[in-house]
């Protein structure tokens, strides 16, 4: 074999063999791509009865509470976010605290260790707000705070959401691989029934609205390169709330990040139900209508950081039974989260003659940047930058 033959021959099997490794190295990527899992339940912790109100008679109660505990250890999710820990946590965190990390409880509902000025009961209201997160030992929360919403609607009727201090809290978290994410869990405005069928909700809406404003204000001013997961028992459908103008659009329209909501995604063809100005029924009629339930897990990813994908939805109906019956009055909702690597790097052009200054990634020129990202150009660099 002459030397000529013998190197293209060489050339080949080199070629050949890098194509391989190549795929190999896909194959491994892809396989071992960053995942983790997330849940939201409402675990209808409140006390069956409070004086002589009926508040949550047909609710868990203490032995149903133990049974909702044992089926978060065998779902093995990596983050659980409760809403409505209120009167059972302790049977809650038996069960639990050898499996997870839990925040702190903000207390109960009830007559025994609360201030209560029985004369005026019309201006009490329980300093609790009955969220919880609990997450893997390997998974590390670096800062956290508790928000309490501006708007609320209704004391001894209504759903009773004043009695509470309800709100939103806010996770900063490190998970196992080192990546950073943000994550708010929250509990909002409910409606009854009863006014849902009548249309007396207006005003338990308009409080729901207010909610979605300030939830969207704080994170887009708080918003970084870490992608954000909003999760909770929200109360809201599409078709019944302007969930998608004040929350979704609005973020989309500032270029700062993208919303995507995961049943969206992945149950619904990426198509939100149309908002209707009459929408007059129940929650249960309304998820049958709509087919969306009114807990809802939802990712924010900002332009040109880290991203989440949404690759697997559940709402656990058949697991979450009890001799037939669900163990609470809300199903779980649980969704996988793939992390996607960073967009890239952006180009900027000089925008009307102006080669230095802030810019967007859209690359058009900003002469007094607010909070977000940004492309800095000066005369010697281009760089993505954070304005806090």
């Amino acid at each position: 074999m002459n030397y000529i033959n013998f190197t293209i021959m060489y050339a080949r099997k080199m070629c050949i063999l890098s194509g391989l490794m190549l795929l190999m190295v896909s194959a491994t990527e892809a396989q071992t791509a960053e995942t983790f899992s997330v849940a939201t339940l409402n675990v209808d912790g409140l006390p069956q009865k409070l004086l002589v109100f009926n508040v949550n008679a047909d609710g868990p109660g203490s032995v149903g509470s133990v049974r909702i505990g044992k089926y978060l250890v065998q779902k093995d999710y990596d983050m659980v976010f409760l809403q409505e820990d209120f009167n059972y946590h302790g049977e809650l965190e038996a069960v639990l605290e050898d499996n997870y990390r839990l925040d702190e409880w903000s207390g109960d509902v009830d007559v025994a260790g609360h201030d209560i000025d029985y004369m005026h009961l019309q201006n009490h209201r329980f300093t609790c707000d009955g969220l919880m997160g609990l997450w893997k030992p390997a998974i590390t929360i670096t800062g956290k705070e508790h928000v309490s919403w501006t708007d609320g609607f209704g004391k001894f009727s209504h759903a009773l959401d004043e009695m509470v201090t309800k709100g939103f809290r806010r996770y900063e978290v490190k998970l196992a691989s080192g990546t950073e994410i943000v994550v708010y869990n929250m509990h909002m405005d409910a409606e009854d029934d009863v006014d849902s069928k009548s249309g007396n909700a207006t005003k338990d809406r308009k409080a729901r609205e207010g909610q979605w404003q300030q939830l969207r204000d704080d994170i887009l001013n708080k918003l970084d390169t870490r992608p954000v997961v909003v999760v909770g028992d929200l109360n809201s459908y599409y078709f019944r709330d302007r969930v998608k103008a004040l929350f979704v659009d609005a973020i989309n329209n500032t270029d700062k990040a993208t919303v995507a909501d995961s049943w969206i995604v992945l149950r619904n063809d990426g198509q939100y139900p149309d908002y209707q100005e009459d929408n007059r029924m129940s929650d249960d009629e309304a998820e049958l209508y709509s087919g969306e339930t009114l807990d809802k897990i939802i990712c924010i990813n900002p332009t040109g950081g880290q991203q989440l994908r949404p690759i697997a939805y559940s709402c656990d109906k058949e697991g979450y039974l009890h001799n037939g019956k669900p163990l609470g009055d809300h199903y779980p909702i649980a969704v996988t989260f793939e992390v996607v690597g960073a967009t890239g790097i952006y180009a900027v052009h000089a925008a009307e003659g102006k080669a230095n200054g802030y810019y967007d990634l859209q690359g058009r020129h900003i002469e007094q940047p607010l909070k977000g990202i940004y492309i800095q150009r000066d005369e010697k660099n281009t760089r993505k930058v954070i304005v806090k």
